[in-house]
Protein backbone atom coordinates (compact mmCIF):
# COMPACT_ATOMS: atom_id res chain seq x y z
CA UNK A 1 0.00 0.00 0.00
CA UNK A 2 1.13 3.71 -0.38
CA UNK A 3 0.67 5.42 2.39
CA UNK A 4 1.49 8.61 3.02
CA UNK A 5 2.53 10.12 6.76
CA UNK A 6 1.89 14.04 7.83
CA UNK A 7 4.35 15.09 10.25
CA UNK A 8 7.88 12.78 9.95
CA UNK A 9 9.77 14.99 12.28
CA UNK A 10 7.98 14.66 15.15
CA UNK A 11 7.82 12.19 18.21
CA UNK A 12 5.45 10.27 16.62
CA UNK A 13 6.41 10.49 12.64
CA UNK A 14 9.41 9.34 13.91
CA UNK A 15 8.53 5.93 15.29
CA UNK A 16 6.75 5.58 12.65
CA UNK A 17 9.41 5.74 10.59
CA UNK A 18 11.02 2.98 12.84
CA UNK A 19 8.39 0.91 12.55
CA UNK A 20 6.92 1.17 9.11
CA UNK A 21 10.57 0.44 7.80
CA UNK A 22 9.87 -2.74 9.07
CA UNK A 23 7.51 -3.58 6.47
CA UNK A 24 6.99 -3.58 2.45
CA UNK A 25 4.41 -0.62 2.10
CA UNK A 26 5.59 2.32 -0.43
CA UNK A 27 5.86 5.22 2.77
CA UNK A 28 6.12 8.81 1.96
CA UNK A 29 7.16 10.81 5.01
CA UNK A 30 6.52 14.30 4.41
CA UNK A 31 7.67 17.04 6.91
CA UNK A 32 5.45 20.31 7.80
CA UNK A 33 8.25 22.14 5.55
CA UNK A 34 6.59 20.11 2.55
CA UNK A 35 2.57 19.54 3.68
CA UNK A 36 2.03 22.83 5.57
CA UNK A 37 -1.29 21.73 6.42
CA UNK A 38 -2.52 25.03 7.56
CA UNK A 39 -2.03 25.42 3.86
CA UNK A 40 -5.33 23.96 2.62
CA UNK A 41 -5.37 24.14 -0.86
CA UNK A 42 -1.81 23.02 -1.19
CA UNK A 43 -2.52 20.09 1.39
CA UNK A 44 -5.04 19.17 -0.65
CA UNK A 45 -3.10 19.55 -3.94
CA UNK A 46 -0.14 17.82 -2.61
CA UNK A 47 -2.42 14.88 -0.95
CA UNK A 48 -3.86 14.01 -4.45
CA UNK A 49 -0.80 14.13 -6.28
CA UNK A 50 0.67 11.68 -4.30
CA UNK A 51 -2.84 9.67 -4.19
CA UNK A 52 -2.01 7.88 -1.44
CA UNK A 53 -4.11 4.13 0.04
CA UNK A 54 -3.94 5.80 3.89
CA UNK A 55 -2.94 9.00 5.44
CA UNK A 56 -1.72 9.25 8.53
CA UNK A 57 -1.66 12.35 10.77
CA UNK A 58 1.12 12.54 13.31
CA UNK A 59 0.53 16.46 13.18
CA UNK A 60 -0.93 18.16 16.56
CA UNK A 61 -0.87 21.44 17.78
CA UNK A 62 0.17 19.73 21.00
CA UNK A 63 1.37 22.71 23.46
CA UNK A 64 -1.92 22.34 26.47
CA UNK A 65 -0.87 26.03 28.18
CA UNK A 66 0.02 27.78 24.80
CA UNK A 67 -3.24 26.71 23.09
CA UNK A 68 -5.13 28.66 26.17
CA UNK A 69 -3.48 31.56 24.45
CA UNK A 70 -3.30 30.53 21.44
CA UNK A 71 -6.87 29.50 20.37
CA UNK A 72 -6.74 30.16 16.55
CA UNK A 73 -3.83 28.49 16.05
CA UNK A 74 -4.68 25.63 17.64
CA UNK A 75 -8.43 25.48 16.39
CA UNK A 76 -6.55 25.58 12.65
CA UNK A 77 -4.02 22.76 13.17
CA UNK A 78 -6.03 20.30 15.89
CA UNK A 79 -9.33 21.04 13.62
CA UNK A 80 -10.27 22.81 10.75
CA UNK A 81 -6.74 21.22 9.11
CA UNK A 82 -7.68 17.82 9.81
CA UNK A 83 -11.02 18.87 8.06
CA UNK A 84 -9.36 19.78 5.17
CA UNK A 85 -7.39 16.49 5.01
CA UNK A 86 -10.52 14.35 6.03
CA UNK A 87 -11.95 15.79 3.05
CA UNK A 88 -9.16 15.46 0.57
CA UNK A 89 -9.22 11.94 2.23
CA UNK A 90 -12.92 11.41 1.14
CA UNK A 91 -12.49 12.68 -2.71
CA UNK A 92 -9.77 10.04 -3.06
CA UNK A 93 -11.17 7.54 -0.95
CA UNK A 94 -8.43 6.69 1.00
CA UNK A 95 -8.47 6.19 4.70
CA UNK A 96 -7.10 8.63 7.25
CA UNK A 97 -5.22 7.49 10.56
CA UNK A 98 -5.89 10.30 12.86
CA UNK A 99 -4.40 10.37 16.88
CA UNK A 100 -6.32 12.02 19.41
CA UNK A 101 -6.24 12.62 23.29
CA UNK A 102 -7.62 11.60 26.49
CA UNK A 103 -7.99 15.26 27.12
CA UNK A 104 -11.02 15.21 25.44
CA UNK A 105 -12.38 13.97 28.87
CA UNK A 106 -12.79 15.88 32.00
CA UNK A 107 -11.08 13.44 34.26
CA UNK A 108 -14.47 13.16 36.35
CA UNK A 109 -14.90 9.61 35.86
CA UNK A 110 -13.80 6.98 38.54
CA UNK A 111 -12.93 4.77 35.48
CA UNK A 112 -10.81 4.03 32.94
CA UNK A 113 -12.53 5.96 29.72
CA UNK A 114 -13.96 3.99 27.24
CA UNK A 115 -14.17 5.05 23.58
CA UNK A 116 -18.35 5.89 23.97
CA UNK A 117 -18.20 7.52 27.11
CA UNK A 118 -19.42 11.42 27.46
CA UNK A 119 -16.77 13.91 26.09
CA UNK A 120 -16.27 16.87 27.98
CA UNK A 121 -12.92 18.76 27.17
CA UNK A 122 -12.24 20.99 29.57
CA UNK A 123 -9.04 22.43 27.75
CA UNK A 124 -8.66 24.24 24.33
CA UNK A 125 -6.47 21.80 23.89
CA UNK A 126 -8.71 19.03 24.64
CA UNK A 127 -11.68 20.75 22.81
CA UNK A 128 -9.60 21.71 19.62
CA UNK A 129 -8.74 18.13 19.55
CA UNK A 130 -12.22 16.96 19.95
CA UNK A 131 -13.52 19.12 17.28
CA UNK A 132 -11.26 17.30 14.84
CA UNK A 133 -12.64 14.03 15.83
CA UNK A 134 -15.56 14.99 14.71
CA UNK A 135 -14.94 16.81 11.73
CA UNK A 136 -13.41 13.05 10.11
CA UNK A 137 -16.69 11.01 11.47
CA UNK A 138 -18.89 13.87 9.52
CA UNK A 139 -16.47 13.85 6.38
CA UNK A 140 -17.52 10.31 5.40
CA UNK A 141 -13.83 9.13 4.74
CA UNK A 142 -12.67 6.22 6.15
CA UNK A 143 -10.99 6.42 9.28
CA UNK A 144 -9.41 5.09 12.25
CA UNK A 145 -8.98 7.59 14.61
CA UNK A 146 -6.60 6.86 18.18
CA UNK A 147 -7.11 8.43 21.69
CA UNK A 148 -4.24 8.05 22.96
CA UNK A 149 -2.24 9.66 26.48
CA UNK A 150 0.66 11.41 28.34
CA UNK A 151 3.15 9.62 24.84
CA UNK A 152 6.43 9.67 25.73
CA UNK A 153 9.68 8.26 23.56
CA UNK A 154 13.46 8.33 22.79
CA UNK A 155 12.46 11.33 20.15
CA UNK A 156 11.26 15.13 20.67
CA UNK A 157 9.89 16.80 23.45
CA UNK A 158 8.32 14.95 26.30
CA UNK A 159 7.92 14.18 30.12
CA UNK A 160 10.22 11.74 30.58
CA UNK A 161 13.20 13.57 28.17
CA UNK A 162 12.09 16.96 30.77
CA UNK A 163 12.93 14.75 33.70
CA UNK A 164 16.24 14.03 32.80
CA UNK A 165 17.44 17.26 32.17
CA UNK A 166 15.20 18.94 35.42
CA UNK A 167 16.62 15.69 37.44
CA UNK A 168 20.38 16.66 36.23
CA UNK A 169 19.78 20.40 37.30
CA UNK A 170 18.04 19.80 40.70
CA UNK A 171 18.07 17.66 43.55
CA UNK A 172 14.21 17.79 44.34
CA UNK A 173 11.33 17.81 41.96
CA UNK A 174 7.97 18.76 43.00
CA UNK A 175 5.98 16.60 40.76
CA UNK A 176 2.02 16.83 40.31
CA UNK A 177 0.52 14.11 42.18
CA UNK A 178 -3.12 14.17 42.18
CA UNK A 179 -3.61 13.88 38.02
CA UNK A 180 -3.53 9.71 36.88
CA UNK A 181 -3.31 8.89 33.66
CA UNK A 182 -1.76 6.14 31.24
CA UNK A 183 1.93 6.88 30.07
CA UNK A 184 1.89 5.35 26.39
CA UNK A 185 5.28 5.21 24.36
CA UNK A 186 5.17 5.91 20.80
CA UNK A 187 6.96 3.61 19.73
CA UNK A 188 3.87 1.26 20.70
CA UNK A 189 1.47 3.71 19.32
CA UNK A 190 3.39 3.39 15.80
CA UNK A 191 3.43 -0.16 15.88
CA UNK A 192 -0.32 -0.07 16.82
CA UNK A 193 -0.84 1.72 13.80
CA UNK A 194 1.13 -0.77 11.56
CA UNK A 195 -0.90 -3.53 12.92
CA UNK A 196 -3.96 -1.38 12.24
CA UNK A 197 -3.05 -1.30 8.69
CA UNK A 198 -2.60 -4.93 7.94
CA UNK A 199 -5.92 -5.42 8.68
CA UNK A 200 -6.72 -2.17 6.48
CA UNK A 201 -4.95 -4.29 3.60
CA UNK A 202 -6.25 -7.76 4.57
CA UNK A 203 -9.68 -7.72 5.07
CA UNK A 204 -13.06 -5.10 4.86
CA UNK A 205 -12.65 -2.62 8.36
CA UNK A 206 -15.30 -0.42 9.16
CA UNK A 207 -14.10 2.55 10.47
CA UNK A 208 -14.04 3.45 13.81
CA UNK A 209 -12.19 5.05 17.24
CA UNK A 210 -10.02 3.31 19.23
CA UNK A 211 -8.69 4.26 22.75
CA UNK A 212 -4.81 2.94 23.29
CA UNK A 213 -3.11 3.44 26.41
CA UNK A 214 -0.12 2.72 28.67
CA UNK A 215 -0.68 -0.83 31.13
CA UNK A 216 -0.08 1.21 34.14
CA UNK A 217 -2.28 3.87 36.43
CA UNK A 218 0.15 6.69 37.80
CA UNK A 219 0.43 9.83 38.97
CA UNK A 220 2.90 12.36 36.73
CA UNK A 221 4.66 12.11 40.36
CA UNK A 222 4.57 7.85 40.24
CA UNK A 223 6.00 8.41 36.19
CA UNK A 224 8.36 10.25 37.21
CA UNK A 225 9.99 8.01 40.17
CA UNK A 226 10.02 5.57 37.77
CA UNK A 227 11.62 7.44 34.84
CA UNK A 228 14.17 7.74 37.49
CA UNK A 229 14.61 4.41 39.03
CA UNK A 230 15.13 2.88 35.59
CA UNK A 231 17.65 5.58 34.75
CA UNK A 232 19.99 4.78 37.84
CA UNK A 233 19.51 1.29 36.84
CA UNK A 234 20.61 1.69 33.46
CA UNK A 235 23.32 3.99 34.20
CA UNK A 236 22.26 7.00 32.68
CA UNK A 237 22.25 8.94 35.44
CA UNK A 238 24.65 8.86 38.27
CA UNK A 239 22.13 9.50 40.86
CA UNK A 240 18.50 11.01 41.22
CA UNK A 241 16.44 13.31 42.32
CA UNK A 242 13.98 13.23 45.41
CA UNK A 243 10.73 13.61 43.79
CA UNK A 244 8.11 15.39 45.75
CA UNK A 245 4.46 14.69 45.11
CA UNK A 246 2.45 17.87 45.05
CA UNK A 247 -1.24 18.89 44.39
CA UNK A 248 -2.95 20.67 41.00
CA UNK A 249 -3.62 23.60 43.07
CA UNK A 250 0.16 23.93 44.40
CA UNK A 251 1.18 23.67 40.63
CA UNK A 252 -1.30 25.85 38.66
CA UNK A 253 -1.41 25.94 34.87
CA UNK A 254 -3.02 27.79 32.06
CA UNK A 255 -4.47 24.55 31.33
CA UNK A 256 -6.91 22.67 33.14
CA UNK A 257 -5.68 18.92 33.05
CA UNK A 258 -8.04 15.90 33.60
CA UNK A 259 -7.63 14.37 37.30
CA UNK A 260 -8.12 10.62 36.15
CA UNK A 261 -7.82 9.85 32.45
CA UNK A 262 -6.87 6.11 32.22
CA UNK A 263 -8.10 4.53 28.54
CA UNK A 264 -9.50 1.49 28.28
CA UNK A 265 -7.95 -0.31 25.24
CA UNK A 266 -9.88 -3.36 25.44
CA UNK A 267 -11.86 -2.70 22.07
CA UNK A 268 -8.28 -2.35 20.29
CA UNK A 269 -7.03 -5.68 21.76
CA UNK A 270 -10.28 -7.41 20.75
CA UNK A 271 -10.90 -5.88 17.30
CA UNK A 272 -6.64 -5.98 16.22
CA UNK A 273 -5.29 -8.60 19.42
CA UNK A 274 -3.05 -5.21 19.98
CA UNK A 275 -2.42 -5.28 23.76
CA UNK A 276 -1.93 -1.98 26.06
CA UNK A 277 1.22 -0.32 25.72
CA UNK A 278 3.91 -2.09 28.45
CA UNK A 279 4.91 1.46 30.01
CA UNK A 280 8.18 -0.33 31.80
CA UNK A 281 9.50 -1.46 28.85
CA UNK A 282 8.78 1.62 27.21
CA UNK A 283 11.07 3.77 29.76
CA UNK A 284 13.40 0.92 29.68
CA UNK A 285 13.44 1.10 25.67
CA UNK A 286 13.69 4.89 25.42
CA UNK A 287 15.99 5.33 27.89
CA UNK A 288 18.71 2.55 26.90
CA UNK A 289 17.90 4.48 23.09
CA UNK A 290 18.85 7.85 24.67
CA UNK A 291 21.77 6.41 26.57
CA UNK A 292 23.17 5.10 22.93
CA UNK A 293 22.58 7.97 21.29
CA UNK A 294 24.75 9.68 23.63
CA UNK A 295 25.05 13.51 24.80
Amino acid sequence: MKILVLGCNGQLGRCLYDQLEKTDHNVIYTSRDQIDIADFDATKRLIKQISPDIVINAIAYTAVDKAEQDQDKADLINHLAVANIAASCNELDCWLVHVSTDYVFDGASMMPYKEDDQTNPQSVYGDTKLKGELVIQSSGCRHIIIRTAWVFSEYGNNFLKTMLRLGAELSELRIVGDQIGCPTYAQDIANAIVVILENVKSKELNSGLYHFGGNVCWSWAEFSRAIFDEALELKVIASKPNVVAITTKEFPTLAKRPAQSQLNSNKLTTNFGIESSDCMLGIRSSLTAIKLKGP
